[in-house]
């Protein structure tokens, strides 16, 4: 049995690749993690030998991505199980990435719930204000992660404010910024209450003025920010009295004395839509205010691709990961349709990848944030954007992913998948092409109906590659 120490993503890499060429198995490695377990130096033996040090491992960018990721995850066999879907990929199987193979499942759970806390951190971080005569650093902020990603929300927040000063303090360690560098640290701090904040006070009045007691929803309050991160926002300790106020009493303070006196039943005869008053439309997505989706979505997400992509595709809407992290196809669906394009002979980024609908449309199911389909009209209020990316982007090929990106692609809500998923017909001047989106290869009810749409995904990157060739028929 041979043991490895390795207490960071970076010295895990160097040691599997010392591993990998030397084609040690998973199950013959010892991962420890702590210099307890042994020295770290002796532990990784002399310099690796010829072989190991001239291997190269050729691993998409998504996958070293993943792996970066997953590493973050706070679980005593991380370095080990990372290893073991290295090993698997290197002997081949292109599965151990797919949210159908139980390894591949794991992965994506841990890279979902790593990426869910760098969003919470982005979101909840609460940073204190020094007093200018104690010097660096100007802001102070302290946060109990899940996972280690402080080093990644580090850099997020070094790009957000700039050359001030600040430090993010955690159980495990810290970070600090002196506006030019990030600096990594011991842990400095036992909890909040270790910071002192002069502003703090003015906050808490400001946030008191603006609390409507009429609108509070104390479970949606709940159901959006957990309540691990209450003890730690300036907030949070007036909060319960608030809510409990409300519940008592204090609604009425929110509105207004006259509702409902009016004398009389006037009717005004006018349509709702025309007693909206008049807006100009959003010149960019993120303005975009023509559905209700944006309401509770965190962002919008645009497609992305080459400017002159022969070919996009069009699925439905983005899912809990894209959502997350902005971007299309990023999420179970995304790593299923990589591996149909990579089967198809398909370059991901030689083409456009969009959504019919550009918010997430969700449904909470406990803790989780289920995917919702798309009502016909959300689909319609989007279709503006949609005609923006075909106008600028002129692709000769368009692979419809499902049912609501055909019927967004069409125009028409009457349209269904089985009138032309048998071949490739024209529309406005481009190839239209019909398939299944990635999401139904993970739904469907068993193995044979899943391989025969993941075959039809495929077939039909396939025939768009050869349709970018091809010109379209007239008339």
């Amino acid at each position: 049995m041979m043991r490895k120490v390795v207490r960071s993503f970076d010295e895990w890499r160097v040691a599997a690749r010392e591993l990998i060429a030397g084609r040690i198995a998973p199950e013959s490695v010892e991962w420890a993690t702590s210099e307890s377990d042994g020295d770290l130096f002796s532990a990784f033996g002399a310099q690796p030998h010829a072989a190991a040090s001239q291997a190269a491992l050729h691993l998409p960018r998504q996958l070293v991505e993943m792996l970066m990721a997953a590493g973050c995850f706070n679980t005593p066999d991380r370095w080990a199980f990372l290893y073991k879907v290295l090993w698997r990929w290197q002997l081949g199987q292109r599965d151990v990435v797919s949210a159908a193979d139980p390894d591949g499942a794991r992965l994506h759970a841990m890279v979902k719930a790593v990426h869910r806390e760098e969003h919470d951190m982005h979101a909840y971080v609460r940073f204190r204000e020094r007093k200018e005569e104690d010097g660096a650093p100007r802001f102070v902020a302290w946060f109990e992660p899940t996972h280690e990603v402080l080093p990644q929300v580090a850099r997020h927040f070094a790009r957000r404010m700039g050359g001030t000063s600040w430090m993010i303090a955690t159980p495990a360690a810290a970070v600090a910024w002196d506006g030019e560098r990030l600096h990594d640290m011991p842990p400095l701090m036992r909890s909040a209450a270790d910071i002192d904040d002069a502003g703090e006070a003015l906050w808490l009045t400001y946030y008191r003025s603006i609390f409507n007691p009429a609108r509070v929803n104390a479970d949606l309050l709940r159901s959006h920010i957990p309540s691990r991160f209450w003890k730690n926002l300036p907030e949070g300790a007036i909060v319960p009295a608030m809510v409990s106020a409300a519940a008592n009493g204090e609604r009425r303070t929110g509105q207004t004395s006259t509702v409902g006196r009016r004398s009389g039943a006037t009717t005004i005869p006018v349509a709702a839509e025309r007693a909206q008053p008049q807006r100009e439309l959003p010149s960019t997505l993120d303005q975009c205010r023509r559905c209700d989706l944006w309401r509770n979505a965190t962002q919008a997400i645009p497609g992305v691709g080459p400017s002159n992509a022969r070919i996009m595709l069009v699925g439905e809407q983005p899912g809990d990961q894209e959502d997350l992290q902005g971007l299309p196809f990023v999420g179970p669906a995304g790593a299923v349709l990589d591996s149909a394009l990579a089967e198809a002979g398909v370059q991901r980024d030689a083409v456009y990848l969009t959504n019919a609908v550009k918010h997430f449309k969700w449904e909470l199911r406990g803790k989780r944030r289920l995917h919702k389909t798309p009502a016909q009209s959300e689909i319609a209020a989007c279709h503006l954007w949609l005609e923006e990316e075909l106008a600028r982007v002129k692709p000769d090929v368009i692979v419809a992913l499902g049912s609501t990106g055909l019927k967004s692609v069409l125009e028409r809500g009457s349209a269904t998948m089985q009138s032309v998923m048998d071949a490739p017909f024209e529309h406005d001047g481009r190839w239209v092409i019909t398939v299944y989106h990635p999401s139904y290869v993970l739904r469907a009810p068993d193995e044979a109906i899943r391989q025969q749409a993941y075959e039809v995904i495929v077939n039909g990157l396939r025939q768009a590659l050869e349709l970018t060739a091809a010109p379209v028929r007239s008339g």
